[in-house]
């Protein structure tokens, strides 16, 4: 019996069905308000909070060190919900009015849940992390024990209504065969970590999922979206993900083209599985993960650490360090940044690094510098995010040369990395040709692109449906930028969330990207959608979706190829 939902993580697993179904958390009766003691229900509410603020704190850490900073980032707005003026001053309100606090605490955010779920895309998601610091603070007010989901049995295929951040985080992928969920979307916080965490998830199934018994065999099919009760032989193999095993080695197109897939990293916990999974080495290590959650920037010989940690792990394949890209949605406390009304609009990135913060950045360049002269540094690449002026890059180029003036001067040891920029606006993409002319390559990073050139926040949920980089106008940006660096020596990249779609490999092929970047789990997909694709047929399909005037069209092209 096969039942349909969203696929989350496109690879596929098969187990025994085990329900999770979380503590109960039932409220007791609530009492008359003259027989509340509101200074005591007051400090029971306070202690709440700061267990709950230690768990979502050891959680972070659970999360940074198991699959990385960028997806542990969740929890620092875990904390903000936690201590969310409205939300506190409401609850303490009820409590003063007599309202136990577990039931003060349910009021409350039971209404902000239900006002989350009553919007539109990802905003509705968000719900699930006000349920998570909810169920944190009732369980400490009730005295109840959660469920360690950290020891399931092996080959166990997880059920539930739904599972929130940390519960997902919890999870161990060498003993989950895979996840599926009545309730769910593929961008919640939840379904994002079970990608990185690689684990087979389908979410969003209905309520036909609690139809499946506890202990039956299932399948789960991440890439299709299914989850298949007793599935044949047929099934398994049919299942996405199956066929797509590890190739180590760097793969070429059907007719010979050499095509890089390498990992997007955040922090050294993410070395290895990206290893595992046989990435062409790193095609963005976002060195500002370095600066975050601490209460001074890291030094040099940190940085140098750290990145002579990930040339050692790729050896023999290129590493891609992005220089600081702090600002926008990217907040470091300890550098006094300035509050903006848009900061994607305002400093950051290379503007932030040549102007209030160069010492941090002469300081990365040094780190840097030194790297590329160890032991696997002959591979490093440096690029720069957010330029949107010839004159930044000039700039740029001329405190890297400032910089290596400045070590061999002190006689210590440094080699010049190839450099390069990111192309996540209109205007660097316009200016493609100048900067090829004067840098090794360009890496496109989609996300920020598509928001630029769609002229919308990326993080605002009631526009989601402009965010989407198969519109026409972002595929013209990718391919002005391709074409620019034909004929300047410049190999072009793309390490944006588009790189690592199996379904638009062929597509970006055809664009003529020299390399793809993306999360270490869909690596061997796109590998595997690398060796089956022609590249004569791959430029078609690229013509054919550049002279399409809308999405629809474009997803048409993508449907018939």
């Amino acid at each position: 019996m096969k039942r349909s939902g969203i696929g989350s993580t496109p690879l596929s697993g098969v187990g025994t069905a085990r329900w999770y179904r979380p503590s109960d958390l039932t409220l007791p009766e609530q009492p008359d308000p003259s027989a509340v003691d509101s200074d005591a229900e007051q400090a029971r509410f306070e202690d709440a909070q700061a267990t709950a603020r230690q768990q979502i704190e050891q959680a972070r850490q659970q999360a940074a060190e198991r699959v990385g900073e960028d997806e542990a980032a969740v929890f620092e707005a875990h904390l903000q919900f936690l201590d969310d003026p409205q939300l506190v001053d409401d609850i303490e309100s009820a409590i003063g009015e007599g309202t136990p606090a577990e039931h003060a605490v349910d009021d409350r955010f039971g209404e902000a849940i239900a006002q989350f779920e009553g919007m539109d895309g990802r905003m509705a998601e968000r719900a699930d992390d006000l349920r998570d610091i909810r169920d944190r603070l009732l369980r400490s007010l009730l005295a109840v024990e959660t469920v360690d989901l950290s020891a399931l049995p092996a080959g166990t295929i997880l059920l539930a209504e739904r599972l929130t951040p940390s519960d997902t985080a919890e999870l161990d992928p060498d003993s989950v065969a895979g996840i599926a969920t009545v309730t769910g979307g593929r961008t919640s916080h939840a379904a994002i970590i079970a990608r990185s965490l690689a684990i087979p998830a389908v979410v969003g199934v209905g309520e036909e999922l609690t139809e499946i018994e506890e202990g039956a065999d299932v399948l789960v099919d991440g890439e299709a979206g299914t989850v298949v009760v007793d599935p044949d032989e047929d099934e398994r193999a049919a299942a996405g993900g199956v066929d797509a095993p590890v190739v180590e080695e760097t793969v070429s197109t059907a007719d010979g083209v050499e095509i890089e897939v390498a990992a997007n990293i955040g922090g050294e916990a993410e070395l290895d599985p990206a290893v595992a999974r046989g990435a062409d080495g790193i095609g963005l290590f976002r060195s500002e993960f370095l600066f975050l959650d601490r209460e001074s920037p890291p030094d040099e010989a940190e940085q140098y650490d750290a990145i002579t940690t990930a040339l050692a792990a790729f050896p023999d394949d290129r590493v891609v360090v992005r220089t600081l890209d702090i600002g926008g949605d990217k907040a470091v406390p300890y550098l006094d940044l300035p509050e903006e009304t848009n900061p994607f609009l305002g400093q950051r990135g290379i503007r932030l690094s040549l102007g209030a913060h160069s010492d941090l950045f002469e300081t990365q360049l040094r780190a840097l510098l030194r790297a590329a002269a160890s032991e696997h540094g002959d591979d490093l690449a440096v690029m720069f995010p957010m330029a949107t002026q010839i004159e930044e890059v000039a700039a740029a180029i001329e405190r890297v040369e400032s910089v290596a003036a400045d070590l061999d001067g002190e006689g210590v040891d440094y080699a010049m990395p190839e450099l390069g920029v990111m192309i996540e606006t209109p205007a660097a993409a316009f200016l493609a040709d100048s900067l090829a002319e004067r840098l090794d390559f360009l890496s496109i990073g989609t996300n920020d692109l598509t928001q630029y050139v769609m002229a919308v926040d990326r993080e605002n949920d009631a526009v989601a449906d402009y965010h989407d980089p198969l519109h026409p106008a972002v595929l013209r940006a990718i391919d002005r930028t391709v074409s620019a660096a034909d004929g300047n020596d410049a190999w072009v990249g793309m390490c944006g969330e588009m790189a690592g779609d199996p379904d638009l490999t062929a597509l970006l092929v055809g664009l003529g990207l020299d390399e793809l970047s993306m999360s270490a789990v869909t690596v061997p997909a796109v590998k595997q959608q690398v060796q089956e694709t022609a590249t004569s047929a791959a430029r078609d399909l690229a013509d054919d979706a550049l002279a399409c005037e809308t999405r629809a069209e474009v997803l048409d092209v993508l449907d018939e190829s």
